[in-house]
């Protein structure tokens, strides 16, 4: 079933539509950063390009949107993703990889192509699918791991699986174009939007690289080399780049 925003999985625990952020007070058509409580830390976008980090930052700062309860108009700059799909794109069927999704026109660095959306599933849920599993079957969840100022890690669990969105079809690549950035609308329970980490030309296959290396601090200790027992359940990268793993990514944490 196609939708193109996250919704509440089976289990129902958690709920992406509720609205809990209260919405800033702004009456211009469009925001302004430090007068605006949604850009306290910082323009997002400048002129609908994600604004790269600024290299003394040592983390990635977060992207907040304003949303439906704030005071800003539909025009605001700071409304990008919730805006869905902007670009022509197609779905194809590759050569050794299945279904793929490619871009019919070009798209800039930094633009918004498109959310990987789906079920937004609680951890018990996300590993009881995930157990079963076989190594026959493909698996389109994906867990996200935000390493907070605090030391907390915040997980999302996002299955397009039986419901979701055009990104079920995105590809792994270990030389991706797209890289993805949690971004927060109406609540905590982020989106998951996918941006051009390159400009990309017409016809292009669109990837992003499954594991979250790409754009990001290098591997955690938790996702290291697999055990040879574990690499029966590994399947092969066809990616085709120079720098090509072999393997797609491995995360074992929702198999223990």
């Amino acid at each position: 079933q196609y939708s193109p925003d996250n919704v509440a999985g089976a289990d129902g625990d958690i709920d992406p539509t509720e609205i809990t952020f209260p919405g800033c007070s702004c009456l211009t058509s469009s925001c302004v950063v430090h007068v605006c409580s949604c850009l306290c830390r910082g323009e997002n976008y400048t002129s609908l390009c994600l604004r790269p980090p600024d290299e003394e930052e040592e983390y990635a700062r977060p992207v907040f949107e304003c949303n439906a309860m704030c005071q800003c108009g539909e025009s605001c700059q700071n409304r990008v993703v919730q805006r869905g799909l902007q670009f022509r794109l197609e779905v194809f069927k590759t050569e050794k990889k299945g279904w793929g999704l490619r871009t019919l026109e070009f798209i800039a660095k930094g633009r918004f192509v498109c959310e990987y959306a789906g079920e937004v599933l609680g951890f018990n849920e996300a590993r009881r699918r995930s157990q079963a599993q076989t190594s026959a079957d493909s698996n389109y969840m994906i867990a996200v791991r935000e390493h907070l100022h605090s030391g907390q890690i915040m997980e999302t669990f996002v299955d397009p699986t039986y419901t979701g969105n055009v990104g079920r079809f995105l590809n792994h690549s270990c030389e991706p174009n797209l890289f993805m950035v949690p971004v927060r609308v109406d609540s905590m329970v982020p989106k998951l939007a996918l941006f051009a980490a390159t400009d990309i030309s017409a016809g292009e296959e669109l990837s992003y690289d499954y594991s979250g290396r790409f754009h990001n601090l290098p591997i955690p200790h938790r996702e290291q080399k697999p055990l040879e027992e574990q690499n029966r359940l590994r399947k092969p990268c066809y990616c085709g780049s120079c720098r090509c793993a072999s393997f797609l990514p491995w995360d074992s944490s929702l198999f223990s």
